[in-house]
């Protein structure tokens, strides 16, 4: 089975920190040229240190911010030309609230981030893509993508919202031998998850422990995903072993039944 991306040229967004941290380790493994792009600072000196002798590049850039997508995909239809994958891995969690509480801005702040930055991020990559023969986009939703999760209602709505974009652009760009699949991670392990369990015990004035127990219990496999679990998954699918897969969405999430 062939899985070597050896030469390819990848952009993941918010490669710095977490899975978009496994994602990019996982395409500098599999041979290919990775871009980067993150909001911290923090996080992308951290990124630069470890892949100090690896084929990797960087910009600060906020996806949901339309001059610095466009200034970052200028700087690398410069620089490489082409493109062979991108990952929109960007995303935040949105406010913890039920829905009579959840402020307009977190809200905004939400969609902006997790939708408007893959359409605004594929909008230039597409170009370069297509420029290439052809290749692979990733979009990260997420089980509440396919399942409702109550006090998480903006959260949920934008990964339902990256579901139609994956189906639409799979439809649009098949036919210049563009794959676009969706990526669905249940709970994955790692501080943000952690950051989500305290906020949902807090809203259900329960421990830390046992909110975890409650959301493990939805889980068939009763456990946690990894992040390199979402990257094995993503490196499958911009494979030559992956090339008949698009249009898709592939849950990694030991069968998430439901949320709450």
């Amino acid at each position: 089975m062939d899985i070597s991306l050896k030469d390819k040229k990848v952009v993941v967004t918010a490669g710095a920190q977490g899975i978009g941290l496994a994602i990019t380790t996982a395409f500098i493994e599999a041979g290919a040229q990775v871009h980067i792009c993150d909001v911290s600072d923090d996080f992308l000196n951290s990124a630069r240190a470890q892949f100090a002798n690896a084929p990797v590049s960087y910009s600060k850039t906020d996806v949901a911010n339309e001059a610095q997508v466009d200034a970052m995909f200028a700087e690398l239809q410069q620089r490489w030309g082409t493109l062979d994958v991108l990952v929109n891995n960007a995303g935040i969690a949105g406010p913890t609230a039920r829905v009579e509480e959840t402020e307009l801005a977190a809200w905004d702040q939400t969609i902006a981030v997790n939708l408007t930055g893959p359409f605004l991020c594929t909008r230039r990559a597409t170009p370069l893509i297509k420029k290439a023969g052809g290749g692979s986009i990733v979009n990260i939703s997420s089980a509440a993508g396919r399942l409702g999760f109550p006090l998480r209602t903006p959260y949920s709505a934008s990964k339902f919202g990256v579901i139609g974009l994956t189906e639409s652009w799979a439809m649009e760009l098949g036919p210049s031998n563009i794959r676009v699949n969706a990526i669905l991670p249940g709970i994955v392990a790692g501080e943000r998850q952690e950051r989500v369990i305290a906020a949902k015990a807090a809203s259900y004035n329960i421990g830390h422990e046992e909110m975890r127990e409650r959301l493990l219990s939805k889980v068939s496999m009763r456990k946690m995903v990894t992040a390199q679990d979402i990257a094995n998954q993503i490196i499958y699918i911009c494979s030559p072993a992956g090339s008949a897969i698009s249009g898709q969405s592939l849950s990694v999430c030991g069968n998430v039944e439901h949320l709450g």
